[in-house]
């Protein structure tokens, strides 16, 4: 990997106001973003070129702080969710959220519904677009907002790939508040839930992040068929016709999630409507 020499000067002062060790670290952040699995202290020792007593320190640092996090193969480490934190202006005006935008705004205009955009981070749901609807009926979940992971149909979906040990190391302790009466309030009824949607192209939900709500889920995937984001429209039950709850609205939203899985290069495929 190719990094900037720390001693190649940019102005005068150069020498003054390098730091070193700030440039190692993000560069061993940038070396653990570009592998394709979770690396060792020894393979990210060496391709910083550093001892891996030198190595471990910024390693350590970086755990602690949040911005690497260990895996599930031991002593191997991958990045961790706080990147997301440093990360997210950036984010916001590229990548999926850009390409998500046009989808976002025709799935809201057709519907008349609000629509989101939203990812995991780690144990909770990241709102990370918003197009509100012009009918009145205004959602409270705005970008930036976060809810349960275990609580949520899009977190429901954005859960759904885990592997079996990594699901329960992110979710088994709980704990499980429950905020309606459909809420999950054990690990066990969280994998039941999971399992009832996984493969489902969307999820048509009655009351279950808010009483008295109403919402249309569906996953997104990329090229690989892994979901990186999930999409719905939702609003007070009012804001809905809902003898077209599992027809029209369903159509709209898988359709919205498909076409920006098409932008991310995912081929398209069909299964069936779960609801509940």
């Amino acid at each position: 990997m190719d990094t900037p020499h720390e001693t190649d000067p940019k102005n005068k002062n150069h020498s003054a106001y390098f730091v070193p060790g700030l440039h190692r670290g993000l560069i061993a952040l940038e070396i653990v973003a570009s592998a394709q699995e979770p690396l060792s202290i020894s393979e990210i020792a060496a391709e910083l070129k550093l001892t891996r007593s030198s190595t471990f320190r910024l390693v350590y640092t970086l755990l602690q702080m949040g911005f690497l996090a260990e895996s599930g193969k031991s002593k191997h480490y991958e990045l961790g969710p706080r990147v997301l934190n440093i990360g997210f202006s950036y984010l916001a005006s590229q990548s999926i959220i850009e390409l998500a935008k046009p989808e976002l705004e025709r799935l809201r205009d057709e519907t008349s519904v609000t629509s989101h955009l939203a990812i995991r981070d780690e144990r909770s749901v990241l709102y990370l677009s918003c197009m509100q609807t012009r009918s009145g009926f205004l959602s409270n979940m705005n970008v930036g907002s976060r809810v349960p992971a275990y609580a949520s149909p899009m977190g429901w979906y954005l859960l759904s790939q885990l592997p079996d040990h990594e699901l329960a190391r992110l979710m088994g302790k709980g704990p499980f508040q429950a905020l309606t009466d459909q809420s999950p309030t054990t690990f066990q009824t969280l994998v039941e839930t999971i399992r009832k949607i996984s493969g489902q192209p969307c999820f048509v939900s009655h009351g279950v992040l808010e009483a008295g709500g109403a919402s249309v889920s569906a996953p997104v995937f990329d090229r690989e068929g892994r979901i990186v984001a999930a999409i719905d429209i939702s609003g007070p039950i009012s804001a809905f016709e809902l003898d077209h709850l599992e027809t029209r609205y369903a159509d709209a939203v898988v359709d919205a999630a498909q076409r920006i899985s098409a932008r991310l290069g995912y081929v398209r495929r069909h299964d069936a409507v779960r609801s509940a």
